[in-house]
């Protein structure tokens, strides 16, 4: 009997204790949520109180290399992990809207076959994209603007097709970026001096430049030290990983060409276009190319045209074509820049210049709009799979002739956190100066939290960024910094037309459907970020799918970080460890009351040379 009274005892003191751990652990929870709210005066204490008797278990999560040490897998799943396997190696290097095999069965005029063609469901890869074998860490920048480790991207063929023109070398086991290119073999600083002497580019007026077919992005690789920041794209062609060298190279840079479709970005964007050597038919299509140009170049704005046509007279020889030919190609230029009331401001050796005008009504030639064919779509930033066609884009009215059309600009870095044009003049709809102020604050405040989670965010560890959901660019301009710079993605089903306000703010960034995959090579991005994605897409198409694309674009190592409602977040969670990502979910920084939680993720180094992965 005694034994029988000594277990209740037991049983009824275990079942007293629970209870008072579970009641001390609610208490202290509503203690912390109190302290995060901002109301009481013990604020301070209850926070202590709170880290002391935290309740909710998270692992330690590392953001180091895999030279320094290893980080931990979070262990608190709610239902069990799909596991990934690796793709076969051939896959290493595999753009899907970019495949070669593909491309050749659509039509090669006017670039068709280069441009986006993406696999249906059912032929979409469902495994994990290897890295080469010896893949290693990028250079940091500036280091990496020069060199590109050769195990990174193992293609040697423009180290001979380019040799001359200074692209590229291959020395030991790097590739060295000479910094020269098809019309400045000297080096890009000495072109971009000359350019200088003619455009505004050391005050600030010119942050934003387009660079059509730039080879390696050595153009925008330089300007970067202007604080300048280019958006260089060139197609996936026979110059093999033109555009993978750019971005290991740390400098902004998309797979694309100027085809049948519209760019993926919005009007009146880019302070500055260019194209050197870029074999782009300017005079074809009716102008359709320059076209094009004027519609995302900025009232105000420049465009380069370095070599051929430019001064055929003397060059043709060299150019191996007909005196005829070249005059008709430049004449054809030339009559097209006056047709888009572009007002030619220099031409020096092989180098033109024109300069956009800054509204119509400075235009005397547009005032008899008989001779001119306008577009007739009313939403010039609705570009999303939509044919480019030979028709001028519409500025925005003006009330006088000094006016610039949809709002004078400041020079960088004011315009960063000033109020964009496009939201001042109430051109996006429902969206109010204020509430960009109060976008503008709030990131802040995230981007303060993130850093204290990810030590290394704000370093300059991470130099290629990714913002999935970019908004009106907060987070970009929350962490702006020479040492990284963020393609700011806005979804093209996203709920307002921000891309445009963006650019205002000097940042650059793409339309895209995330229902696909992105225009770049596997392995280019350091750091992806995505705010409110998986909840925007809900429905639309695959969690897994995005989820594997964003593998595919970051680099082993790489971290991500995801803000969205915890349910949402938990199902996230359980499909990224099964991609090798070590993952920690945290409280949203005002506090466990809130919905919206921080999923941090970095993605573990392992390399191809799997024989037995199947796709």
């Amino acid at each position: 009997m005694a034994l029988k009274a000594s277990s209740v005892d037991n049983r009824t003191r275990s079942t007293v204790s629970l209870c008072i751990v579970v009641g001390m652990c609610c208490f202290f929870y509503i203690i912390g949520a109190w302290q995060k709210s901002g109301f009481g005066k013990g604020d301070s204490i209850a926070l202590e109180i709170t880290k002391r008797t935290d309740c909710t278990v998270l692992p330690n999560l590392s953001f180091d290399t895999h030279n320094s040490k290893a980080g931990s897998s979070s262990s608190d799943l709610v239902s069990p992990v799909k596991k990934f396997k690796p793709c076969p190696d051939q896959y290493a290097d595999y753009t899907p809207c970019q495949d070669q095999n593909r491309a050749m069965k659509f039509p090669r005029e006017n670039m068709n076959y280069r441009e986006r063609h993406c696999p249906a469901q059912k032929e979409k890869l469902h495994c994990l994209i290897p890295p080469p074998k010896g893949y290693v860490a990028p250079f940091p920048w500036p280091k990496s603007r020069d060199y590109v480790p050769f195990a990174n991207c193992p293609y040697k063929s423009l180290t001979v097709e380019k040799a001359i023109q200074n692209w590229v070398q291959y020395e030991g086991n790097v590739f060295r970026f000479p910094g020269g290119g098809t019309q400045f073999p000297q080096g890009a600083d000495k072109y971009i001096d000359q350019l200088a002497s003619v455009i505004p580019i050391a005050n600030g007026t010119v942050r934003t430049a387009l660079d059509t077919g730039c080879g390696v992005a050595s153009w925008g690789a330089y300007l970067l030290k202007r604080n300048v920041l280019a958006m260089s794209f060139a197609p996936r062609d026979s110059h093999e990983a033109q555009v993978q060298f750019a971005l290991e190279r740390g400098v902004p840079a998309v797979i694309g060409v100027l085809g049948t479709i519209k760019l993926p970005y919005p009007s009146r964007a880019f302070d500055m276009a260019h194209c050197s050597r870029c074999l782009i038919p300017w005079g074809a299509n009716d102008g359709m190319y320059m076209m094009e140009v004027d519609r995302v170049l900025r009232p105000g704005g420049y465009w380069v045209l370095s070599g051929p046509p430019i001064n055929w007279k003397v060059n043709y020889k060299g150019w191996q074509r007909t005196k005829k030919d070249l005059e008709a190609e430049q004449n054809r230029i030339e009559e097209i820049a006056e047709l888009l009331c572009w007002e030619k401001v220099s031409e020096k050796g092989e180098m033109a210049i024109w300069r956009k005008r800054v509204n119509t009504e400075s235009c005397p030639s547009r005032q008899d709009e008989s001779t001119v064919q306008m577009c007739e779509s009313t939403n010039p930033d609705d570009v999303w799979y939509k044919k480019m066609k030979a028709c001028v884009t519409p500025l925005p009215d003006v009330k006088d002739e000094s006016e610039v059309a949809g709002g004078a600009i400041k020079p960088f870095p004011g315009r960063l956190n000033a109020v964009p044009p496009r939201i001042a003049n109430g051109l996006i709809p429902g969206v109010s100066s204020q509430a960009f102020q109060k976008d503008n604050k709030m990131w802040k405040k995230h981007v303060k939290a993130y850093s204290t989670v990810n030590k290394y965010l704000l370093t300059g560890r991470y130099r290629n960024i990714m913002d999935m959901n970019a908004g009106y660019g907060g987070f970009a301009a929350a962490i702006e910094s020479p040492k990284s710079w963020v393609m700011n993605v806005v979804p093209t089903i996203a709920k307002m037309p921000t891309l445009g306000a963006v650019y205002e703010r000097g940042l650059i960034g793409i339309y895209h459907d995330w229902c696909e995959a992105f225009s770049t090579y596997p392995r280019t991005y350091d750091l992806i970020h995505a705010s409110g994605l998986f909840t925007l897409y809900k429905n639309k198409c695959s969690m897994e799918d995005v989820l594997l694309e964003m593998d595919r674009i970051l680099r082993p190592e790489g971290a991500v970080i995801v803000r969205d409602d915890v349910d949402i977040l938990t199902k996230v969670n359980s499909l990224a460890q099964g991609m090798r990502w070590n993952t920690k979910m945290v409280d949203h920084e005002d506090g466990p009351l809130v919905r919206e939680k921080i999923l941090y993720a970095v993605k573990q180094y392992w390399v191809g040379g799997n024989q037995t992965a199947v796709a």
